[in-house]
């Protein structure tokens, strides 16, 4: 089974002890959980996907346009 982004980023808290973690450690952490999570949105828009003319990647973006 896949482990989720959020499962991960708890273990990864659990096993390092974020508060012994130096600011670097941390933002390491917190993007590598963003880039799991975006992965699996894009997954799982690409899997259900009805509307066939629409990438997964493309469904991200919307979702979460950058300002």
């Amino acid at each position: 089974m896949k482990e989720t982004a959020v499962e991960w980023l708890e273990q990864q808290l659990y096993k390092a002890g974020w508060e012994k973690l130096n600011h670097e450690e941390k933002m390491n952490i917190c993007c590598t959980a963003k880039d799991m999570e975006r992965e699996q949105i894009v997954e799982a828009f690409g899997d259900g996907a009805m509307d066939t003319l629409k990438l997964g990647k493309e469904y991200y973006n919307y979702l979460y346009k950058k300002q």
